[in-house]
C-alpha cells in the first residue's frame, strides 16, 4: 500500500504508519547465505513484515570475502545494488540486503572490528533506511599453515567447528570447512593458507552483528518524521560546542545531533545527546591549551 503523507502529516500515531507501510507487505531479502536467521523475526515481529529470500538469487556477484569477485564500489553501495537487483529480480518492491566488512575499529586501530549494514529500500514510497553495527566481537584472522598441528591450532583459536574455515591451496579455495577430518585432509598438501569463513551462516558471532544491524535498523524505522510522518527520521550530523563547565567557551565536544527526514527535507536538533550540558575542562581549548 502507498503511504499517502497528506493523510497523515499531522499523525503523531507512529503504529499507525507502520501498519499503512509495512504489515502484510513482502519484503524480498536479498541472501544466500541464511542472513534471514537474523533478519526476518525482527522485521516481522516490529512491523508485520513477510520476508522472502529469492531463489536462484547469486548474491556472490556482489564481491567475496574470499576475493575472487571484488566487491564494487563500497559497503554501501554493494547492500544497495543487492536490494535493488533483489527487487528487478523478484519484481516486488520492497528489499532488504545487508553487507559486511572487517577492518579496524575507527577509533582504536589496534582492535579488529565487524561493520554491518542492513539496508530496507521501498520502492513503492520512495524511502531508503539503514540500520548499521560496529561491533569488536569477531574471529576474522587469517593465518600461513604448514600442517594439521598449525592448523588446529589457528582453528581452535578461531571458535571452530561452529565457526567454520576457509583454506586456500595454491588456485583452489576450499569452503565451509567444518569439521576437524575436513580440515586434516584440506592442509595435508603442506604449506596452505587458513582463513576464518566470514560467511553469515557460517560465522555465527558475524550473525549476531546482522541481529544488532537489524535492530538498529528497527529502531531507525520508528523514528518519524514531525513534519510528514515518515519513518526514517535518523541523525544526519553533529553540531559541536558544548561549552566548558569552567569558563563557557565552546569545546570540539557535541552540543546537538541534526535528525534529518530523508523524504521532506525536514531538519530538526535534539541538544544534549550525551545527557551533559557542558565538557570537562579537559577538552576545552583554553582550560588545557
Amino acid at each position: 500500500m502507498r503511504f499517502d503523507q497528506r493523510k497523515t502529516v499531522r499523525s503523531k500515531d507512529f503504529k499507525f504508519v507502520f501498519q499503512v507501510m509495512f504489515k502484510d507487505r513482502v519484503a524480498v531479502l536479498a541472501t544466500m547465505h541464511c542472513k534471514e536467521e537474523a533478519i526476518a523475526p525482527i522485521l516481522e515481529s516490529e512491523f508485520g513484515l513477510k520476508v522472502q529470500v529469492p531463489t536462484n538469487f547469486d548474491t556472490d556477484r556482489f564481491g567475496t570475502f574470499t576475493r575472487e569477485i571484488a566487491r564494487s564500489g563500497d559497503q554501501l553501495e554493494a547492500a544497495r545494488k543487492k536490494a535493488l537487483s533483489a527487487i528487478e529480480h523478484t519484481g516486488l518492491n520492497l528489499a532488504i540486503a545487508s553487507e559486511g566488512s572487517f577492518a579496524p575499529h575507527p577509533a582504536f586501530l589496534m582492535l579488529p572490528c565487524n561493520r554491518e549494514l542492513v539496508v530496507l529500500i521501498d520502492t513503492l514510497n520512495d524511502l531508503e533506511v539503514i540500520g548499521e553495527a560496529i561491533s569488536t566481537e569477531t574471529n576474522f584472522n587469517h593465518r600461513s599453515v604448514s600442517g594439521f598441528d598449525e592448523a588446529y591450532q589457528f582453528a581452535v583459536e578461531a571458535g571452530f567447528p561452529e565457526h567454520k574455515l576457509v583454506v586456500i591451496d595454491r588456485e583452489k579455495i576450499l569452503k565451509g570447512i567444518g569439521d576437524f577430518d575436513q580440515l586434516r585432509e584440506a592442509v595435508s598438501s603442506g604449506n596452505v593458507h587458513l582463513e576464518t569463513d566470514m560467511r553469515a551462516m557460517n560465522n555465527p558471532t558475524r550473525m549476531k552483528a546482522i541481529t544488532q544491524a537489524t535492530r538498529n535498523l528497527a529502531e531507525k524505522l520508528k523514528q518519524c518524521c514531525p513534519n510528514c510522518s515518515t519513518p526514517g527520521f535518523t541523525v544526519s550530523g553533529v553540531k559541536r560546542g558544548l561549552p566548558c563547565s569552567w569558563c563557557g567557551s565552546p569545546t570540539d565536544s557535541i552540543v546537538a545531533e541534526i535528525y534529518q527526514c530523508r523524504k521532506c527535507g525536514f531538519e530538526q536538533d535534539k541538544l544534549y545527546p550525551d545527557g551533559k550540558q557542558t565538557a570537562e575542562p579537559m577538552y576545552c581549548p583554553y582550560c588545557n591549551p
